[in-house]
């Protein structure tokens, strides 16, 4: 079997070039790919259209990049956590298209399923649906939305084998394994990197073959958004 490990993120993120598309991982700041976002900052590419189902707060996941201009476009479906994302939309300084959750991983579901179109109710008669097709089933509107892929995939699981196969803990699996199959280039970073074979295959989320670059973290923030405590 193929051995995707590496151990210099940074070489295989400047890959990356100038107006690539990216998804990242990610729900909140759960499971995120923080090691790779920290690489984009270093690298200093930048005019990236990043699809995340949010993105993160000021001083934290792609929150970070936006501070730093990296960011021209988002597609994203939550955005309330970071004013700086909200100062750049109000101002025309970035691109922005908001979808409905359900919306946004099925559409990144599709890329990665190769599915180039399909119909949901979610957004008819809203501006969501400017520009799209209406088409009427069973006596009720569906709405036309189109795949989404991306020029590279940066994914956060938990373990891993060498082989790239995928293991995702809770809900930091959130819109992860979908985006691996969605990328053309798909970069992961885990918790913990086992022998080839070790791995129940019964228990794997994501199949090694999705999988191009595996990069073992460690030290992981894992920041929580809103910590409410007991008095």
């Amino acid at each position: 079997m193929i051995n995707k490990v590496i151990t210099d993120l940074d070489a295989v993120i400047k890959q990356i070039p100038d107006g690539a598309t990216l998804m990242l991982g990610g729900f909140g700041l759960c499971g995120i790919p923080e090691h790779s976002i920290t690489a984009l900052l270093k690298s200093g590419v930048k005019n990236l259209t990043c699809i995340s189902n949010n993105a993160g707060v000021d001083d934290f996941g792609i929150g970070l990049l936006l501070k730093t201009r990296q960011v021209k476009k988002m597609i994203s479906s939550y955005v309330g956590e970071n004013e700086e994302f909200e100062r750049q939309l109000l101002s025309g300084e970035l691109e922005v298209e908001l979808l409905p959750q359900g919306t946004l991983a099925e559409r990144i579901r599709a890329g990665g399923a190769g599915i180039p179109a399909f119909f949901t109710p979610a957004g008819v008669g809203t501006e969501v649906a400017n520009g799209k097709e209406v088409r009427e089933f069973d006596g009720k509107l569906y709405l036309m939305e189109r795949w989404l892929k991306a020029d590279f995939a940066l994914v956060k699981a938990w373990k891993a084998d060498t082989a790239g196969n995928l293991i995702y803990q809770g809900t930091a699996r959130n819109f992860n394994p979908m985006m691996a199959t969605a990328g053309k280039v798909t970069i992961v970073e885990v918790e913990e990197i086992v022998p080839a074979g070790t791995l129940d295959p019964n228990q794997i989320h994501t199949s090694g073959i999705y999988v191009d670059y595996l990069y073992k973290g460690s030290n992981y923030e894992k920041r929580i958004e809103q910590r409410t405590v007991k008095k």
